[in-house]
């Protein structure tokens, strides 16, 4: 029986609310929002159910219109512009290189990274080891050294080879627990780009990396949805954009000034949390 729910459990609207709130939360954070929505799926029942599996990803929809609004003036001009500003044109050409690694990688390997690592102590490990990385990236002599020598300081001074640097990071991201936005954030980092910049551009990534994402799982698993699901579908949407959004807009006065370590302690907490709790047997994870 999966833990604090009655078998044969369905998705419901308290359930798409409650989803629809993980993910706007941790979608743009470093801390892995499909890793969260595992755990919270299994938790309420309901995780490893196909429409569950579809819902958890059609919801990030949401966070992708979050996006949008949150840099509408900013997408509007590079619209306007794309056939005639170099920046406009450099903004789409950088989206596009740095989504195809992740594109191809998760077309080629989705089915085995589902087998292998869509579980809780799968998300478990990954939460540790992506907490070890932040350390690292976050040490005290690499922090001075990269406050001086940030070489990308403006998205639109970006290369064509810093964006494929980060599309190569965000791969990572397809394991559950290591986080999208994290691996495109600390990836960023590490390649030159400013703390504010790696986290605008993760942002910026998100948009056609989850669109196709969900788009994708919506036209494959179209047979088993019907129109009863709308309701389920629109209040994770709506719930998801609107926590997001207030994500958005705190994390990046947040990152100004702040390191990601906070992060990395999250991480091994909810890490921690994962494998006590199935170690000494007060949630059956296995059976979730």
């Amino acid at each position: 029986m999966p833990p604090f729910c009655y078998p044969e459990q369905r998705l419901n609207l308290l359930d798409a609310t409650i989803l629809g709130i993980v993910e706007g939360i941790t979608e743009f954070l470093p801390i892995s929002s499909t890793g969260h929505l595992i755990v919270a799926a299994s938790m309420l029942g309901i995780h490893g159910e196909p429409k569950t599996k579809t819902f958890e990803i059609a919801i990030q929809i949401g966070a992708i219109f979050a996006v949008i609004w949150a840099y509408r003036v900013r997408f509007n001009g590079a619209i306007k512009g794309v056939t005639r500003v170099e920046n406009a044109q450099r903004l789409f050409i950088n989206l596009f290189v740095a989504f195809l690694p992740i594109a191809v990688l998760g077309l080629l390997f989705s089915k085995q990274i589902k087998a292998y690592f869509f579980n809780a102590y799968g998300v478990a490990a990954a939460s540790i080891v992506g907490a070890l990385v932040i350390f690292w990236v976050e040490r005290p002599s690499r922090r001075v050294d990269r406050s001086v020598e940030a070489r990308v300081r403006d998205v639109d001074n970006m290369t064509t080879m810093d964006a494929l640097k980060v599309g190569f990071a965000q791969c990572f991201g397809l394991i559950p627990g290591m986080s999208r936005s994290g691996s495109a954030l600390v990836g960023g980092m590490l390649f030159g780009l400013s703390r504010n910049v790696a986290t605008e551009f993760s942002f910026f990534l998100g948009v056609p990396t989850l669109a196709a994402a969900s788009l994708y799982s919506l036209w494959k698993d179209r047979d088993l949805l019907s129109i009863a699901d709308i309701p389920h579908f629109a209040v994770g949407l709506v719930v998801s954009f609107v926590v997001a959004l207030v994500v958005i807009r705190w994390l990046i006065r947040f990152v100004a000034t702040n390191t990601l370590v906070v992060f990395a302690w999250y991480r091994i907490a909810f890490g921690a949390f994962i494998l006590a709790t199935g170690y000494f047997g007060w949630i059956n994870w296995s059976s979730t």
